[in-house]
């Protein structure tokens, strides 16, 4: 139940910052979408409420989203310059990188923003073994740790504070 109340109140905060209009019908509407929303999925989203209450979490998510867009952009210019210039040889392939991230969400957090930065693309999680698996558009390295290096570290520093 508690996970219920969290996410209720968490979608309604994003649905009042989205909306931005002070008005009793949005705030109605907000509260049923957030109230529907928390019934049918407050059980699949957060399995541990308690980390939520830790006010430094979210200083580091506020952290990590500065370097996330920093990330992407710098892989945005990359992916662009590959595009513009035809003759520029790349090198895919899929790449195993390995993780520390035991849980769902941090987990699912570190294979979005790998997706979600361009150029790169996970393809699976091997949660037992803390292996993911990442289509790389550009493989500069075929070693584990190497590759590691390069692509998971930037996030997962971060994503351990916030979810672990």
């Amino acid at each position: 139940m508690g996970s219920r109340i969290i996410l209720f109140i968490v979608g309604f905060l994003v649905w009042v910052l989205l909306n931005w209009v002070p008005d009793w019908q949005h705030i109605v509407i907000g509260i049923f979408a957030s109230a529907l929303v928390a019934f049918l999925t407050g059980d699949l989203f957060v399995r541990r409420p308690h980390l939520l209450t830790h006010a430094g979490r979210y200083i580091w998510f506020l952290y990590y989203i500065p370097v996330f867009v920093w990330e992407c952009f710098k892989a945005n210019i990359d992916v662009a310059y590959r595009v513009l210039h035809p003759d520029l040889p790349i090198h895919p392939g899929i790449v195993k990188v390995k993780t520390s991230l035991r849980s769902d969400t941090a987990l699912t957090f570190l294979a979005n923003s790998i997706t979600l930065t361009p150029g790169t693309l996970s393809v699976d999680v091997d949660k037992e073994n803390g292996v993911l698996y990442v289509h790389w558009i550009e493989v500069r390295e075929k070693g584990v740790e190497k590759a590691t290096k390069i692509i998971v570290e930037r996030f997962e520093r971060i994503l351990k504070r916030i979810f672990e």
